[in-house]
């Protein structure tokens, strides 16, 4: 469990499902406490699947973390986006100024960010390098990356988890920054879930209705030129994936061997659980859906995954900032769960679920 060269092959071997006692524990204690019955939603699902994951009814929220992957994307050079690569850089920096929305979200509500460069285009100075590559190929003409590119990318994300969860970190979020990385993606969705390009893809970050069909052409040209239909999901990844998606999938992965629950952000988040869920079912329980992007996959990519997700706020930025808006709801919910009054304890008749 301490090893931090653990490989991929190790992990899928390694993850046991969550702890459904610990999850039934939860459940009793919601239903023992002085008021109706289900009536905070989601905050008492996330609780009790915060349960499962840490293999405990006590639950902890105090110490979050969001891990920001940034990555480039080859396929921009097909025209599939509205700015350059350059900006995937800036942003990355922005992070660590405070002067970009999850940034400023996680100031707010006491979490750290940590981006990590797993294959920008270019090298920064202060974000934490765990660079696989500079970018991706372009899948219109080649295989995005390798398939051993795809295992150290996941691996990437999984030895983070290890290492700060040691560092005491107990609730983890993920985010991106990538150009292009709606168009990967949705390339990875429409293969994984066999659901027709068209129905998977969006405008991303403001495509014009030309661009958003030059962006779907890509795609399933994409998908056939790989034979992806039926792809087992690491040729998927390997083949129209980015670095930024392997390595949050490598974090879902990780969330489930160490044992902490991971927030799924938006749609580019959610494709990463979807791969994660795919390479390991047993990590799906370890999974907790935050908001619903508006982007055209998202509710089919959470319908999969049988996840409820707590926002539906039309929001599709990005970054992990629909994670960490989050994270005051998982506080909340913690805070009631552990201080509230029991009927018990007031001297009432509790309520009874009725059929």
């Amino acid at each position: 469990m301490e090893q931090m060269d653990i490989t991929l092959e190790q992990v899928l071997q390694g993850i046991t499902a969550r702890d459904e006692a610990a999850v039934q524990e939860c459940q009793r204690r919601w239903d023992g406490i002085a008021k109706p019955l289900h009536s905070l939603g989601w905050m008492e699902e996330a609780v009790a699947r915060i349960a499962g994951a840490q293999h405990s009814s006590e639950v902890v929220t105090e110490k979050k973390i969001l891990v920001v992957m940034c990555a480039d994307n080859g396929v921009v050079e097909e025209g599939v986006t509205q700015t350059g690569q350059e900006v995937t850089a800036i942003v990355a920096e922005n992070f660590l100024d405070e002067k970009s929305c999850a940034a400023i979200i996680c100031r707010m509500t006491g979490a750290t960010i940590l981006p990590i460069d797993i294959g920008m285009a270019v090298d920064t100075p202060r974000v934490e390098k765990r660079k696989i590559a500079y970018g991706t190929k372009n899948f219109a003409k080649e295989r995005a990356m390798t398939r051993e590119q795809a295992v150290r990318a996941l691996e990437t994300g999984i030895r983070l988890v290890g290492e700060r969860k040691k560092e005491g970190y107990r609730i983890f979020a993920t985010g991106e920054m990538g150009i292009g990385n709606t168009t990967t993606s949705s390339a990875v969705a429409s293969a994984l879930l066999q659901v027709p390009a068209e129905e998977m893809t969006g405008r991303g970050a403001g495509l014009s209705s030309s661009g958003l069909q030059k962006k779907i052409s890509v795609i399933e040209s994409a998908i056939q030129r790989w034979q992806l239909n039926e792809a087992d999901p690491l040729t998927v990844l390997a083949s129209v994936g980015g670095f930024d998606i392997a390595g949050m999938a490598g974090v879902f992965l990780g969330g489930a061997y160490y044992h902490v629950p991971v927030l799924i952000d938006g749609f580019i988040s959610s494709a990463a659980a979807l791969l994660a869920a795919r390479l390991c079912p047993a990590a799906c329980g370890y999974m907790i859906a935050t908001h619903v992007s508006k982007e055209p996959a998202a509710r089919r990519i959470l319908k999969e995954l049988a996840l409820t997700p707590a926002l539906d706020a039309g929001m599709c930025l990005g970054e992990g900032s629909g994670a960490a808006a989050a994270f005051p709801l998982l506080d909340m919910g913690a805070e009631i769960y552990h201080s509230m009054s029991t009927f018990e304890q007031i001297h009432v008749e509790a309520y009874q679920e009725l059929k």
